[in-house]
Formats: C-alpha cells, structure tokens, sequence
C-alpha cells in the first residue's frame, strides 16, 4: 500500500494549515476555553474550508473525497489542537441540517451506562447518540445534567448527565457502525497529529535548551526520548492512513482490524509522547504557560473517544484468530 500524498492531498493538508495557523494560534486555542471550547465565527470558517463537507457529494454541497482525506484534514486539526465536537459535527454532516455549512454545532456520544458525559453542552445545537440500534437524537431538555468543575482537558468542557432517552431515529440501518469506525479513524488521525506536534516541539526545545554550555538534544538520554518519539509518531501514521484507506476500499481487508488497530496505536503515540514532551521540557513541562499539558489533557480525553485502549486491543485479538 503507498502513503504517498498526491499533490491534491498535500493541497488539502496546506490549505487546512494555513487556516489554522491564522485562525487557531494557542493563544486562541487557549481563550476558546472561556467560551466553552466553540467560537461560532471560527467554527463557520472551518465549515467554509470543507472541514464538515469534505466527504459529502458534489450534489450535496461537498467535495466528494474520501476518509483518506477526510484523515489527512483532522491529522492538521490535532497539530493545532482544535477544539470542539469536530468528528461529530463531520460525521453528521449530510444528515443534521446546517452541520455542513457550521451552522449547528453536533455533539455525540456512545451510549453506555449512565451517568453520560456529555462534552462541549453549551456549545453544541444537537445531541447524538449512537447504539446498537442506530442513531438517535437525544432530547437534551429531558436530561438531568451538572457540569463538570474541574474537567479533565480544560479545552473540553463537560457535564455528568443521567435519563439519557432515545428521541427521534437518525439516518439508516448500519450507519451506526459505520459511524463508529469512521469516528475512531478521525479521531486517530487527530491524536496522530497531536503526537507529530509534540514530537516536533520536542526537537526544537532540545535545540535551543543549554545545559552544561551544550543543547540538552546532544545528550544521548534526550535523543532516546526524542527518537522514541518519531517511531511512535511513524508508526501510528501508517496504522491511521492504512485504516482510513481501508475504509475507502473494504476488499483490502477487514476494516474493523484495521481501525482498531489505528486508534489504539495512535492513541499510545499521543499519550506517551506527551508524557516524553513533559520530561523533555523539564521543570516548565509541568508549568501552565507551556502548551505540552494541553495536549496531554487532550491526549487521555480523547483515547476513550470512539472505544478505549482495552475496547480496541480486545477487537484486534479477537480478529487473529
């Protein structure tokens, strides 16, 4: 299988960077928490860059691409950790009306045992949520819900709800387990980007950090981190791309495997890169003003988004047999 980014991709992955880089700086990131993670302006922008429509039919107001790109587009957003119900607000576009064009804000969840957590809850405009059974719009007005004080990943805010009901169906037979694998893709492609940027912010601090009259990245300690780091980030990248292919062309083998697979690895690269970024950094890897918690916040949050660590491992070794 070749990775190989066609000249379009690599388009759609600039263009995508280049909007983040004007529009998502971590200053701004950072005073998205105030506002509950969304701001309505920067989330249309996303919508009229094909951020939500990129997957839809040409007929539909889209782009008529793939999950390839689709992954590639979210692999950026992790770069620059973006905040809010992206996937979500992706996966229903087409099906909720306005989430294409960014004027409804779609948040979601996996239906499990109560109590709920339902993420960005003054954000969003609708609730899914996905079960066995299909999708279904939930009834925010009948929940019982409190937020969350202290949430875990400042940039996702949260509220602990209970009488979580079915409200009316949403879309068709199998597009709850499509949604799943498609979620997990997404959100490992995000998480794989958030592993690259650590990685790279990683590498410059250790080039311009002096200790004993030398940069701390010439020392071989450092170099291990740094290099565990990379593989980490190498490895996931092609689980991700691999399980998002697979998607666009099932015949290529079991897609439930391979997006397993890419969410688990690329949930590990993450997590643990972000803890390597923190020893990295030293004594200000610990400190509020450097962005490397943010992303490690960011990081546990999202390895429990669309199947934990355990679910995902528990697929692949039941798919070896």
């Amino acid at each position: 299988m070749d990775f190989t980014l066609t000249s379009d991709q690599e388009a759609l992955q600039e263009a995508v960077r280049k909007l983040c880089e004007g529009r998502f700086p971590m200053e701004r990131v950072r005073a998205l928490a105030e506002v509950g993670g969304v701001d309505r302006d920067l989330w249309r922008e996303m919508a009229d860059a094909g951020v939500f429509s990129l997957r839809l039919s040409e007929a539909d107001g889209g782009a008529a691409l793939g999950t390839a790109e689709a992954a590639l587009v979210f692999e950026v957003l992790g770069r620059a950790l973006v905040p809010g119900p992206l996937v979500w607000t992706h996966l229903a576009a087409g099906l909720v009306p306005g989430a294409a064009e960014g004027d409804r804000v779609v948040g979601g969840l996996q239906r499990q045992e109560e109590p709920f957590l339902v993420e960005y809850p003054d954000a969003i405009d609708v609730l899914l949520a996905v079960d066995d059974d299909g999708l279904w719009e939930v009834d925010r007005s009948r929940l019982s819900a409190r937020p969350v004080s202290w949430p875990l990943d400042p940039l996702t805010p949260a509220h602990v709800a209970g009488g979580l009901l079915r409200g009316e169906r949403r879309g068709v037979p199998g597009d709850a387990a499509r949604w799943r694998l498609d979620g997990a893709v997404l959100t490992g492609a995000y998480l794989l980007g958030m592993a690259a940027a650590l990685t790279e912010m990683s590498v410059a601090f250790a080039k311009e950090r002096q200790q004993f009259d030398k940069p701390i990245g010439s020392f071989q300690a450092i170099k291990h981190i740094l290099a565990d780091m990379f593989v980490r980030t190498e490895v996931a990248r092609a689980a991700v791309y691999a399980a998002a292919v697979n998607l666009d062309e099932p015949a290529l083998g079991p897609p439930a495997r391979a997006v397993a697979g890419a969410k688990l690895l690329a949930g590990e690269a993450a997590t643990l890169n972000a803890k390597a970024a923190t020893q990295v950094h030293g004594g200000m890897g610990f400190t509020w003003e450097v962005d490397v918690h943010l992303y490690l916040k960011r990081a546990w949050v999202l390895d429990t988004t669309f199947g934990t660590a355990d679910d995902h491992a528990d697929v692949v070794a039941g798919l070896l047999g």
